[in-house]
């Protein structure tokens, strides 16, 4: 498999992915505002991808958004067949992505730091 067709194929499936959990799933523990995919990395033969998501909010949301988006992974695929028009969906692994969150961390921080370097 190409590198370039995974790489494709990578994007497509965070597109569709993101748009399913925004206008298709209806259960209440996913806040699809505070919920966004931030990377798939898919296998060479296209036979898994995973899913890393990030999740804005405390450590239960996430866990709880977690657990939803597991429980929804088979309709998830179905419709990533759907759109992606292909023989086989990859098999889906969701993981949480805590890059963000840790970024606004780092900038909090950085700006505590500022604010005190002005007052010196």
């Amino acid at each position: 498999m190409s590198r370039r067709r995974q790489e494709r194929m990578s994007i497509e499936i965070r597109k569709i992915i993101a748009q399913i959990i925004q206008e298709d799933i209806k259960d209440p523990r996913i806040d699809f505002t505070s919920v966004s995919i931030t990377r798939v990395d898919v296998s060479n033969d296209l036979s898994h991808a995973r899913v890393y998501v990030s999740v804005l909010g405390d450590n239960q949301k996430q866990d709880e958004t977690m657990e939803a988006l597991q429980k929804a992974k088979g309709y998830i695929r179905t419709e990533l067949v759907q759109d992606l028009r292909v023989k086989h969906a990859p098999e889906l692994e969701f993981r949480l992505d805590r890059s963000i969150e840790h970024g606004i961390r780092i900038a909090a921080l950085l700006d505590e730091l500022k604010e005190e370097h002005k007052g010196e």
